[in-house]
Order: structure tokens, then C-alpha cells, then sequence
């Protein structure tokens, strides 16, 4: 029951960032939208869940690549195969299908920094879990 409301409110916390960031900069945004965003942040916080050591700028290129997928994923089935139309890149340099385009991936490396932090933060402040600590590139090593 606590890993199910863990992980429940993992992905309100990000459908919900994901949703505000959208209305903050589009002006509008999706109700879909907010269950992609829950997946990508949950994807952004089981990145390092195996190997804590792993460098942060790793954990952004992950997170930043899963990103893309979902939205991928969700633009083949909201837009293309629903006809919804909620956002076509069709203009962007690089992009597939006017799903995604690379602008927005280096959009989400940064973003998901912001991602994995929050999500270490609520495991460990209300999930009990270990405290986050971060090294940017290669883990230190201790000399004897």
C-alpha cells in the first residue's frame, strides 16, 4: 500500500507540474497532458532508484530521452491516431512526425534535473527514503 501511494503521488505531483508548466508558457494545456507528465516524472525519479551513484548529468540524458518517448507515444496516439491536435512540431527543425523535435528534448534535460530533485526530496522528506545527494559527472573517489 505505501509503494502504490508513493508512486500515486509521485505522478499527481508531476501531472500536475507538467500541466501548470504548460498553461504557464502555451497559456492552455490538456488533461491528457497532466498523465503524461505524471509518467514522466515517475520515470524521472527511477532512474537512480538502482544505482544511487549514478552522475546527475547521466540521469538528465535518461530522463530527458524517456521524456521524449512518452510524449512520442502520446503525440502518435492523441494526435495522429485520435486527431486530436494538441500540439503539432511540424515547424521545428528535426522533428518526427511533428511529435517531438530535438528543441524540446534539450528543453527536458534541463527541465529533468528540476524533476529528479523534487522527486528525491518527496521520497525522502514524506516516503522515508535516503536523503538525495548528487555529484554532477563521475562520483569522487576517497583517497585512504
Amino acid at each position: 500500500m505505501k509503494a502504490f501511494l508513493k508512486y500515486l503521488t509521485l505522478f499527481l505531483v508531476g501531472g500536475a507540474f507538467y500541466y501548470a508548466l504548460e498553461v504557464l508558457f502555451r497559456g492552455y494545456s490538456f488533461l491528457a497532458m497532466a498523465g503524461c507528465g505524471g509518467l514522466c516524472f515517475i520515470i524521472c525519479g527511477v532512474i537512480n532508484e538502482k544505482s544511487r551513484c549514478m552522475p546527475l548529468v547521466l540521469q538528465q540524458l535518461i530522463a530527458a530521452s524517456g521524456i521524449t518517448v512518452i510524449e512520442f507515444i502520446f503525440g502518435l496516439i492523441l494526435n495522429v491516431w485520435l486527431g486530436l491536435n494538441m500540439w503539432d512540431y511540424s515547424n521545428m527543425p528535426g522533428n518526427i512526425l511533428g511529435q517531438i523535435c530535438p528543441q524540446f528534448m534539450v528543453l527536458w534535460f534541463f527541465l529533468s534535473a528540476i524533476g529528479i530533485i523534487l522527486d528525491d526530496v518527496i521520497r525522502w522528506r514524506l516516503f522515508g527514503e535516503e536523503k538525495p545527494h548528487y555529484h554532477l559527472f563521475k562520483k569522487g573517489h576517497h583517497r585512504k
